[in-house]
């Protein structure tokens, strides 16, 4: 069984490396500012330790202030897991870094993600709807829809 680690003690670690990317590390996740996205996922995969070689899977999430991109990324080699979380607060135009360079596995989600929650993901090499037709009004998965 994988092992959940610590938001705490890698929050430390992410804040080591780059100080102003953590807002909250808490005991089940980590919660980092979304304009560091990129550099932290790229920190998590290639830190000796950490290792975190697999994405698992990329969930977007719609609270009444702002949207929530929760990223579940394991290690194989470490046996280890993590839950990486973002945040955007704009609802008119949300947009965070893509880590489909990092995590190949990252594309379709964030296109998911990217169709139904409408949070766009700058660097994407393909970012267009994948589940509904192209000029669908608005985004079903948001709370405000319809």
């Amino acid at each position: 069984m994988t092992t959940l680690l610590c938001g705490h003690e890698v929050a430390k670690q992410i804040t080591d490396f780059l100080p102003d990317a953590v807002a909250v590390g808490d005991g089940t996740s980590v919660i980092i500012k979304g304009e560091r996205l990129l550099p932290v996922a790229q920190f998590l995969q290639n830190t000796p330790g950490l290792d975190f070689d697999y994405l698992v899977s990329i969930t977007g999430v719609d609270y009444a202030g702002y949207f929530e991109v929760v990223y579940h990324l394991t290690s194989i080699k470490h046996n280890h897991g993590l839950i990486l979380k973002t945040r955007c607060y704009s609802r008119e135009n949300p947009a965070l870094p893509s880590v489909t360079s990092v995590w190949r596995g990252a594309d379709f989600q964030e296109r998911e993600i990217y169709d139904l929650m409408g949070i766009s993901f700058s660097g994407h090499p393909n970012l267009r709807r994948i589940f509904l037709w192209e000029g669908f009004p608005g985004y079903p998965l948001r709370r405000d829809y319809l």
